[in-house]
């Protein structure tokens, strides 16, 4: 696989140098995330790179003396991570399965990139430059380890080429070969394994290939030609009708006489066509197993020329069997072809002697089944299932099991033949042919659109019932077996229920032997049930059957009755009533007591998971369930988030992040705050694996909301580099949104504010905040969750970093945003900006005194009507300058009081001090005070305060009591008779400014 490497630029500082590596590190870590293949590989590199870039950050910072090892550092850095970062691009773009064809290359190529960098960063002087003992500790112990890291292709990947390689080798495999080896292969890069999805694949990968040719050497055009040759003998690279016309062509072409064989392809050994010839020493050719058999003898001379042979050694000749092999299967074409005169001419004796011959040849390669298929023989051998010979009908059946085989077309030919599904049914009830009839059907029930039509004919799934309790075992095995395939419909389900199957079902597992209560405990486990059916199971007392099962001494069986329980309880309502009837209890004993057993702890766990999902769905009204009871419990499931298998990791992180949000929240926050969960949590927030992580930094939300002084005992500079991280290159938006989530909820301190800065944080956060069409509940709380962790840098008492978020252009984003959908994001815009608006009158600056002549002077800057100063947004965050006013009152006539209150926050930072009649002007011309007005009739004490104060203020300006006094009259009445006692005193104190209370009223 070739990239063309671009050369390094030159830069003219080391500083410059530095800026862009860091750059292109960000630019890999966030890009890594869209690569497939690989993954893994590309993600580790990432992780090795960002522990380099507080290195770097620091080397920016400093004077650096010329250095030949510091130079030769930065040039190999420089270069290296540019072929990671284009390595990175083209694998997130390129066709999935031509990086998958090159994932041995690729890996090597990021193991070279990781030794050369580990290679440069031996080179820095680190004792001779001025840098803290910690970071010199860090570098010298990443250099080691990437120095011996080990980037290897995945082990399904390597299966996936090693196939290939043998096919290639082989050279002639079968059609089913190229069918597993094709789906592997979906499977491998994510696609659907649907004929369609596998067809797409293929044809994109050929395409890929096709416009690449040019810029290929001929090694690698030629290995993905065979490649392509390989998957092309696949069902799904060619319609069902490709085929025919491709087989039709060539049987045409190829007459009615079978061919005599050539001489050269006759074993003069055994005298018989040869399989698998191979050349000796003398130069001619023999039957492999002859002339082994002939060497073992201690024979050495050749069988042919009686000559002495220098050596024993035999070479296959490949070019004589790809002969041979067009030979035969020219003759079996015609052979094929040939029989379907016979088999219609009704003579019963010659009837069966075809039917023997077909059968052997559709025994002996799937090719052979697939031309058999194409030679439309289907149809006649679905009429011989009603001829009046019980071998015809035997033999008939057998045949189309055959072809049903591992053969989607064969099936929907079979399914397309006028009541083809029915004459197979009706032989369900023969003692002779049923055995066959139902091993056909559980064949075609492999079909998806199948399953239906073999439920639709009446009384089938009657017979199949009948026919899974067969004292014939294997009968029994196969109408079971077809029964759980026809249970993935949810309409079969029904008229399986109708049939009365979940009765019987229920009998079996609390009565029957024990290999059907485990079939009969499979087939609930793996049932696609409505809900109807998971409730009327429930109901049907399947519970006790299954907590049986769950204390059997065999593991299978547990697995199996766990896995149906999770079944059941993936319905909210079963959940509910499955913990009310004591299943906890012995889930909780698997989980806590089969160490031993990941399999059973996976289930278990997923289980749990859902139970308490189910929790998180119940109504105020009703009676709270909770799904743990002792913090015992709670202690002990919580440590197994640190078990090692991802499954049970997330399926346990997922359990307590919806106990979170059930009634039992408080009692399990509680808890988990008690057994040091916070600090538990950070460490699976740097893990590899995205679930765990992403359902980690979820729950570490939740816990954070109710946010503790001591919570930055266990967070520092490196947990923000974390969270910061996953926002910038997860492509989970919830996962994003909780990140973010846990920054906002942060203390809003100086040192978080440090922190951020320090990491960069600022351009991260601010980049989710654009005003865009945001769609879901997810992309409205990324938002709210923005707006939060942002307000960090909005804090007054820190104007550095109000200055960076202003800068920016942060200010405006927050105006736009109280027009936003959801009132929290609303009220976080209004309180930043009133954060931002508290700044304003120190840095608004002073007009400058104008010397000299004024018609020589530049004109004079415009003032700020309520500042008095020059203002603009960047410099002194003038709520004015970025027009806010207006949309603050707009928000001011909201129904949400707490968004009310934020908004008149910041409006009311515009009348502070002597900005009284300024601002007291700006608020009246934006209508500002009747909507104040109004609100001093809000159920909300601290607001009618808030409102009352502002009022006594601004009421002392003659023109606006004039003009707004008389409205407020009766709202301030009002609460002179049914406010607090501190507001009623302010009200009283405000009628008296307005001449409607004398002075010495007993109100104050």
């Amino acid at each position: 696989m070739e990239l063309n490497v671009i050369t390094n630029p030159a830069f003219e500082t080391a500083a410059e140098v530095l800026s862009q590596i860091i750059e292109s590190i960000i630019e890999i870590g966030i890009t890594s995330k869209n690569v497939f293949i690989e993954k893994e590989c590309f993600v580790k590199l990432a992780n090795y790179l960002e522990k380099i870039v507080p290195l770097l950050k620091t080397l920016k910072t400093k004077r650096i003396s010329n250095s030949d090892g510091l130079n030769k550092f930065i040039d190999i850095l420089s270069r290296e991570v540019k072929v990671a970062r284009q390595l990175t691009e083209e694998c997130g773009k390129r066709n999935k399965v031509y990086l998958l064809m090159n994932c041995r290359s690729i890996s090597k190529r990021l193991e070279d990139t990781t030794s050369e960098i580990s290679r440069a960063l031996s080179l820095i002087p680190l004792f001779t430059l001025d840098i803290s003992s910690g970071i010199i500790g860090e570098i010298s112990q990443l250099s080691e380890l990437m120095q011996t890291a080990e980037f290897k292709a995945a082990l399904a990947e390597e299966e996936i080429l090693e196939k290939i390689e043998s096919g290639i080798q082989e050279s002639n495999v079968d059609r089913s070969y190229a069918n597993n080896l094709l789906y592997s292969i979906a499977q491998a890069v994510g696609a659907s394994t649907e004929q369609s999805a596998l067809k797409k694949v293929f044809e994109e990968f050929k395409s890929e290939i096709e416009n690449a040719q040019l810029r290929k050497n001929h090694a690698e055009a030629k290995q993905m030609d065979q490649i392509i040759a390989l998957l092309e003998r696949a069902d799904a690279t060619s319609s069902p009708h490709e085929k025919e016309l491709k087989y039709l062509t060539k049987r045409n072409s190829l007459g009615t006489q079978p061919l005599e064989p050539l001489q050269s392809f006759i074993c003069p050994i055994t005298g018989e066509v040869m399989v698998d010839p191979v050349e000796i020493s003398s130069g001619h050719t023999f039957e492999r197993s002859a002339i082994e058999q002939w060497f073992a003898a201690g024979n050495n001379l050749c069988p042919l020329t009686a000559t002495q042979l220098d050596t024993l050694i035999l070479r296959p000749n490949r070019t004589l069997r790809k002969s041979i092999e067009e030979w035969m299967d020219r003759n079996t074409m015609i052979r094929i072809a040939s029989m379907k005169p016979k088999l219609l001419s009704g003579e019963e004796e010659e009837v069966l002697h075809c039917m023997g011959q077909l059968q052997d040849l559709c025994e002996q390669r799937d090719i052979h089944r697939e031309w058999v298929t194409l030679e439309n023989y289907i149809p006649i051998l679905i009429g011989f299932l009603g001829d009046r010979s019980r071998d015809i009908r035997k033999h008939a059946l057998i045949i189309l099991c055959i072809l049903a085989k591992d053969s989607d077309d064969a099936k929907a030919r079979i399914a397309r033949v006028d009541n083809a599904i029915e004459s197979i049914v009706r032989f369900l009830g023969s003692r002779i042919a049923g055995k066959l009839a139902v091993a056909l059907l559980l064949e075609l029930s492999k079909s998806e659109l199948i399953r239906d039509c073999i439920c639709k004919v009446q009384g089938c799934i009657l017979l199949l019932v009948t026919m899974s309790s067969s004292d014939e075992s294997e009968v029994a095995g196969y109408a079971r077996e077809l029964l759980e395939n026809l249970s993935f419909s949810n309409e079969n389900v029904i008229q399986m229920a109708k049939a009365n199957y979940f009765k019987h079902l229920l009998q079996h597992l609390s009565s029957g032997p024990e290999d059907v209560k485990l079939i009969m405990a499979t087939t609930l486990a793996e049932m696609e049930l409505t809900d109807r059916n998971k409730s009327s199971l429930l109901d049907d007392g399947v519970l006790d059957s299954l907590l049986h099962l769950v204390s059997h001494s065999d593991t299978k069986v547990k697995i199996v009755a766990v896995k149906a329980l999770q079944n059941l309880s993936s319905l909210p309502k079963n959940g509910m009533q499955m913990i009310k009837e004591g299943v906890v209890r012995p889930l909780l004993d698997l989980l806590f007591h089969h160490t031993s057993l990941p399999t059973l702890k996976e289930e278990v766990a997923t289980t749990i998971m859902h139970l308490a999902i189910s929790t998180a769905s119940q109504d105020l009204d009703e009676t709270q369930v909770s799904l743990l009871e002792s913090n015992e419990d709670i202690f002990r499931l919580f440590l197994l988030i640190t078990f090692r298998g991802c499954t049970v990791q997330q399926s346990i992180l997922r359990a307590f992040h919806a106990m979170c949000q059930s009634p039992s929240a408080t009692t399990i926050k509680a808890s988990l705050k008690q057994c040091s969960a916070v600090q538990q949590l950070l460490p699976l927030c740097e893990l590899d694996d995205l679930n765990v992580r992403a359902n980690a930094v979820k729950l570490l939300c939740c816990l954070t909301e109710d946010v503790e002084a001591n919570i930055l005992e266990h967070m520092g500079p490196k947990s923000i580099d974390t969270l910061l991280k996953i926002i910038r290159t997860s492509s989970d938006d919830e996962e994003i949104a909780s990140a973010m989530g846990i920054i906002s909820n942060l203390p809003k301190c100086p040192q978080i504010t440090e922190w951020l800065l320090g990491a960069g944080g600022l351009p991260v956060l601010f980049s989710f905040l654009p005003v865009r069409n945001h769609n879901g509940s997810h992309q409205n709380q990324l938002i709210e969750n923005a707006v939060g962790a942002i307000s960090h840098f909005s804090d007054p008492t820190n104007q550095q970093s109000q200055k960076q978020a202003a800068e920016i252009g942060l200010i405006p984003v927050l105006v736009q945003l109280l027009e936003s959908t959801t009132g929290l994001t609303r009220r976080q815009a209004a309180l930043s900006l009133a954060q931002f608006s508290a700044s304003s009158p120190i840095l608004s600056r002073p007009v400058p005194k104008r010397h000299g002549l004024w018609c020589f002077s530049p004109p004079p800057e415009t003032l700020c009507i309520v500042h008095r100063g020059i203002c603009t947004v960047e410099s002194s965050f003038c709520l004015v300058e970025a027009d806010a006013v207006e949309p603050l009152v707009r928000v001011l006539g909201e129904s949400d009081l707490e968004v009310c209150e934020a908004a008149l926050d910041a409006l009311l930072t515009l009348i502070e001090g002597e900005r009284l009649q300024s601002g007291s002007k700006m608020l009246a011309e934006a209508n500002a005070i009747p909507s104040m007005i109004k609100l001093l009739s809000a159920p909300s004490p601290v607001l009618q305060e808030k409102v009352l104060t502002s009022l006594e203020r601004i009421f002392r300006l003659a023109e606006i009591k004039h003009t707004y006094g008389a409205s407020s009259q009766m709202p301030l009445v009002d609460l002179t008779q049914r406010g607090n006692s501190s507001a009623r005193s302010l009200a009283a104190r405000i009628l008296a400014q307005l001449d409607v209370l004398p002075d010495q009223s007993s109100y104050f």
